[in-house]
């Protein structure tokens, strides 16, 4: 008995998890049977199942399990990005399927009965158990030997199981003393081109793709988003046109291509079973759904990569990984810093600390981080002298810029980068944070915009610095400068604004490995190019964040009382904090006893 067999004639859907619940037949989605048998072809060792959502995938890893309990009884790991994923699966999907599954309902004891074995991550059987944990746990990655093992949704894990290393690789390990009679499947939707681990796996494996007849010539393709053909934007009119002789094919021709459809190899030398599957099959998605949701996707490079590898189940080869300066510099509008558009609700402004400038951008932001570009700006002199300081505070202090329909902003927000002339940048900042004006050091790596915690600074002891996460930022700016115009976080500018698109656009998105031996991606700068675009962006960006977190800033569309504005900066010099004096200690109180005796006792 196969596992597809096993699931025609003994598994049943339950309510909680499937909209069909019932009796399953494979007849629904055909091409789930040539994915399920592949765990019983012989010498195969390891599956990859690359994957979209709605196609039947998680129905296919319980069968999995539901056929080792009944006919082939192992010890069975399923791994989860996360323990409390884990749980989840044990209790939402893994659990109902035992209890309206007869033949498996009898094997594996009632959670509630005592010394059952039946808990939430670990549930036994007649010749096995079924153990579910989460990646990010490596201690249970690291015990007892496993023959079976089912790795879901794994370009979600972390890189790195602590210490341990590779999620995927560690849990392989613990088959080895199975030899081949181990099954280690992956299965995922895909993430990043170049960095997703499932595409890694399916490049390797023999590529299976599932080719149905065309209704009008036969001829055998499979289905893709190229051949998808819609008129004039309009969602309703997708239809599926053959490669070969260009007939328009229907929802209503779809089963029963799915009924003569068949996986063809595109890689045979391979012998790792890899199978690549994506909405356009699913019996439970339309043609026109599909479109729908790809213009609904459209023009936002977020929604656009969550299409991709949720629909088609494709790699996304991320727009952010460089810009274009001349399609950038398109953007500029008419408009210039003493009027700008209506939609601008605050002002904030990134400072770059350079040996004979300083560099800095003013933006206005609204609603959806929609961002305006109102003027780069250089104020030229050695930062090590008090005149280049005074101008930018100046410029800082007094600035005003009036939108179109008479409201008067003022810069809400400022960051500036304190990798070079520290000391001066300190003795700016500091007593100005009241005003909002935060010295700044990048944090290369996936961490956070703004940080929870704001660091004391150890070398220039009485100063503070926010530790930005860069990477993070530049991540989300570079998404941006590809997003289309009328979609949250269009980036408009003004005629102010020449050369500094090429500053803007020349750093690139390379991946590195860190001192664990983990891929990390970074942004960096080609040697010798100027980038000061890209910093005066960023840290303007993270001046927003900062005002969002510690200010509570919300900037909601025509939302006026959003923009805070800083107080009225003082005329007075502001002086750099100061220690405070040590206080002589209190007088010691003295505390007056009452003696115990007997009449005072008799009195209580």
């Amino acid at each position: 008995m196969t596992v597809s067999q096993w699931a025609d004639d003994r598994l049943y859907l339950s309510p909680e998890d499937s909209a069909e619940q019932g009796k399953y037949t494979s007849a629904r989605a055909p091409y789930q049977r040539g994915i399920m048998n592949a765990f019983n072809e012989e010498g195969v060792e390891e599956i990859v199942v690359m994957s979209s959502a709605q196609v039947g995938k998680t129905l296919i890893f319980k069968s999995v399990v539901g056929y080792h309990i009944d006919v082939d009884p192992a010890p069975i790991l399923v791994v989860l990005p996360t323990v409390e994923m884990a749980e989840t699966f044990s209790k939402d999907r893994l659990a109902p399927m035992i209890r309206d599954t007869p033949v498996l309902r009898g094997k594996v004891s009632d959670a509630k009965s005592r010394d059952s074995g039946n808990t939430i991550q670990k549930k036994n059987f007649p010749g096995g158990h079924v153990t579910m944990i989460g990646a990010n746990a490596p201690a249970a990655l690291a015990s007892r030997p496993i023959r079976i093992v089912l790795c879901d949704e794994v370009d979600r894990y972390p890189p790195s199981a602590g210490t341990e290393g590779d999620p995927v690789n560690l849990a392989r390990k613990r088959t080895i003393t199975f030899r081949r009679r181990r099954r280690v499947a992956l299965f995922s939707t895909p993430t990043v081109k170049g960095h997703s681990r499932i595409e890694r796996a399916w490049k390797k494996s023999d590529q299976r793709r599932y080719n149905v007849p065309c209704p009008h010539c036969g001829h055998l393709h499979a289905l893709r988003w190229e051949n998808v053909s819609i008129i004039d934007d309009d969602p309703a009119t997708a239809r599926m046109v053959c490669p070969s002789c260009g007939g328009l094919i229907t929802d209503a021709d779809r089963m029963a291509m799915l009924d003569a459809g068949q996986w063809v190899k595109e890689n045979p030398d391979s012998r790792i079973p890899g199978f690549h599957i994506n909405e356009l099959y699913s019996p439970w998605r339309s043609f026109a759904g599909v479109a729908a949701d790809y213009y609904a996707a459209k023009g936002n490079p977020e929604e656009e990569k969550t299409w991709w590898n949720t629909s088609m189940g494709e790699p996304f080869e991320g727009v952010g990984e460089h810009a274009d300066a001349a399609e950038l510099a398109k953007r500029r509008e008419n408009y210039d810093a003493d009027t700008v558009p209506d939609g601008v609700l605050t002002v904030t402004v990134g400072g770059d600390v350079q040996k004979d400038r300083i560099e800095a951008e003013i933006v206005g932001w609204g609603a959806g981080d929609e961002s305006w570009g109102i003027e780069p700006v250089v104020l030229t002199g050695n930062p090590a002298d008090p005149d280049v300081w005074q101008r930018l505070d100046e410029l800082l202090a007094t600035a005003r810029f009036t939108t179109t329909d008479g409201r008067v902003l003022r810069v809400a927000g400022c960051c500036i980068d304190t990798g070079h002339f520290t000391q001066q940048v300190y003795e700016f900042a500091t007593p100005r944070a009241s005003r909002n004006i935060w010295g700044i050091k990048g944090k290369f790596g996936p961490y956070p915009v703004w940080p929870k915690r704001v660091t004391r600074s150890k070398k220039y002891r009485g100063h503070t610095v926010r530790l930005i996460g860069v990477d993070t930022a530049k991540d989300t700016i570079y998404s941006r400068w590809q997003v289309a115009e009328g979609r949250p976080g269009y980036c408009h500018f003004s005629v102010a604004y020449d050369d500094w698109f090429a500053q803007a656009t020349v750093e690139r998105r390379v991946t590195k490995l860190d001192k664990r031996g983990n891929e990390v991606r970074t942004w960096v700068n080609p040697p010798g190019a100027r980038n000061e675009g890209t910093d005066c962006r960023t840290y303007a960006y993270a001046a927003l964040q900062g005002l969002k977190i510690e200010r509570r800033l919300v900037l909601a569309k025509r939302s006026v009382e959003a923009a805070i504005e800083p107080p009225e900066p003082s005329t007075a010099p502001e002086p750099l904090p100061r220690k405070p004096e040590p206080q002589p200690p209190a007088p010691r109180q003295r505390t007056r006893r009452v003696a115990m005796t007997s009449s005072y006792l008799s009195r209580r």
